[in-house]
Formats: structure tokens, sequence, C-alpha cells
């Protein structure tokens, strides 16, 4: 799914990096714990946070994830969004809720990571 559906979906504002919104994401995660991202997100995912500090775009930068989407109105520092643009990670906010904003992409195609079998 391209970023510029994830933002019309959402109905979000771009903060930063418009000129990723051409990137496909394959994946998305919903989470304000930066562990799980670590331990669980795969592919070029897109993440949903809440959360706002510059672990975030740490975080995405190491998981080579190409956007970020705020959720519940939530906008980031000015230390961040300097982080994102260095990285060219799109920035998002959106005023929906987690559980909505992860359904919504859900139901239209982009899906979670698959557990791999072990």
């Amino acid at each position: 799914m391209k970023i510029n559906t994830i933002k019309d979906l959402l109905n979000a504002d771009i903060i930063c990096c418009e000129d990723g919104l051409e990137h496909h994401v394959y994946s998305a995660c919903g989470s304000d714990m930066m562990s799980d991202v670590l331990a669980y997100v795969k592919d070029q995912a897109v993440l949903m946070t809440g959360l706002v500090n510059s672990q975030v775009i740490r975080t995405a930068e190491m998981m080579d994830m190409k956007c970020i989407v705020f959720v519940r109105s939530k906008l980031p520092t000015a230390e961040m969004i300097e982080l994102a643009k260095d990285s060219g990670i799109v920035l998002l906010a959106t005023s929906k809720r987690m559980y909505e904003a992860c359904g919504i992409l859900y139901s239209n195609g982009l899906v979670g990571n698959r557990a791999r079998n072990v």
C-alpha cells in the first residue's frame, strides 16, 4: 500500500517528508512500546503510535520503516521532525485512535506481520 493511500484512509495530515508519499509499505504495526516494535516488526512497515519522543524515530530508522502515523492528534516535537527529515521517514498525524486506525488499514488490505513457523 502506498503511504499516500494511508494518508487518505486515515484523513491524516502530512508533517514532513511529503516526497515519500509514493513509497510502498507492506505491513503495519500499532504500538506505544518500542521494544515490541523492535521484536516483532519485519518488512517495510508503517508504525502507528501515540508516543512522542525521539526513540520513536530512532526505532523506525533501525527497522527501515518508511512512515510513522501519530494517532490521537499527537504531534512530534521539532527534534523528532528533524530526525525524521534526516532519515527520510514520512510523518503523518491523524485524530483517529490507534484501534480505529489499525482497523481501517487492515480492512483495506494492509496486514500485520505474519507469524513465522518455528
